[in-house]
């Protein structure tokens, strides 16, 4: 783990030297709030739902996948779903850009490459989320999810969603940088939903759960459930990597599909992976990654790598009150 993570999630002392910092990220960011209150700064008018999927602090909580639920709800009700991205991790020379099949995560960023590949609608990479939601509209889409972007006030919205990872939280509570928090946890009496991944949710939030059932491999594209694969594996040892924002969590949910790590290797989020990070890897051991990491992947692994495509799952009904939620609030457009 990282100084500065040890110091959000571990209360390491280092915490007090960034405290003077905060007042300035508080500052700054609560001028901009008032200037968007005040209209100073306006929200630009778009004839077309927009939904948030975001957090409130830093590194990954589960957005993706919530944002793949919510895409395969709406397609399956009939809605044109189009995706906006800010594209971490990617070049974006050229803004907007629209993935493709030939577009790479080098281009785009990891998670928009995620979400296109898997679900096969626009997705629309720019640090100008409303020229992005602009050309969705023009491409036919009648339905725009933010992936993140909870912050970014210049874009209107008609439903807040927050994922919350479930075992961190909010870490020490407090603001960047001496805390992991883009804003305080005022806001989150604000938006519509809070969606706690995985542990225990509490009184208001819906817990969200990340299944996987299969593993790909990553050059040849086969799949097998996880059950045959475990057979296959001697004393079901494998290795496993991770760079997103939290790889205790992959390497965890491995441990507790049964597998047996025999190495584990972490990288901060958005990795830029070369075949220099494979080099310690025994070849005859098979090697685990999440699926944002295999997009950026290919062409660098051997033929025994394979990843975990995880997919949301809620309890009761609570998944089908944020479709519903969401549609009930789509309504006043006309869909």
């Amino acid at each position: 783990m990282r100084l500065i993570e040890r110091a959000w999630y571990q209360n390491h002392p280092i915490k007090w030297l960034l405290l003077p910092l905060n007042f300035l990220f508080w500052l700054l960011s609560g001028l901009r709030r008032l200037f968007f209150k005040l209209k100073i700064l306006k929200q630009e008018a778009l004839n077309v739902p927009v939904v948030i999927v975001g957090n409130i602090g830093v590194g990954g909580n589960g957005k993706t996948p919530m944002v793949i639920y919510l895409i395969e709800q709406l397609s399956n009700k009939g809605l044109n779903v189009g995706v906006i991205s800010r594209g971490y991790g990617g070049s974006k020379q050229q803004e907007p850009l629209l993935v493709t099949d030939d577009v790479t995560a080098m281009q785009a960023g990891d998670e928009p490459v995620l979400i296109y590949q898997r679900c096969k609608v626009p997705v629309m990479v720019s640090s100008d989320r409303v020229t992005s939601v602009k050309k969705l509209m023009a491409l036919g889409c009648n339905i725009i999810i933010s992936d993140d972007g909870l912050q970014h006030y210049k874009l209107k919205r008609d439903v807040e969603l927050v994922i919350v990872d479930g075992k961190r939280r909010f870490g020490n509570g407090w603001l960047m940088p001496a805390g992991p928090l883009r804003e305080g946890l005022w806001r989150l009496k604000t938006v519509d939903k809070i969606i706690v991944n995985g542990g225990l949710a509490g009184v208001g939030e819906d817990l969200m759960t990340l299944q996987g059932k299969e593993l790909i491999n990553i050059n040849s594209q086969q799949r097998i459930d996880v059950d045959s694969f475990l057979e296959s594996q001697a004393n079901n040892k494998v290795n496993a990597l991770a760079g997103i924002g939290n790889p205790e969590r992959f390497f965890n949910s491995l441990n507790d599909l049964g597998f047996s790590l025999n190495k584990k290797v972490g990288f901060v989020d958005h990795h830029k992976y070369s075949e220099l990070d494979f080099a310690d890897f025994e070849q005859d051991i098979a090697l685990l990654m999440t699926e944002k990491d295999a997009v950026k992947c290919r062409g660098l692994v051997n033929d025994n790598t394979w990843y975990l495509p995880v997919d949301a799952h809620f309890e009761l009904q609570q998944g089908e009150q944020i479709i519903d939620l969401i549609i009930t609030r789509s309504k006043s457009y006309g869909l």
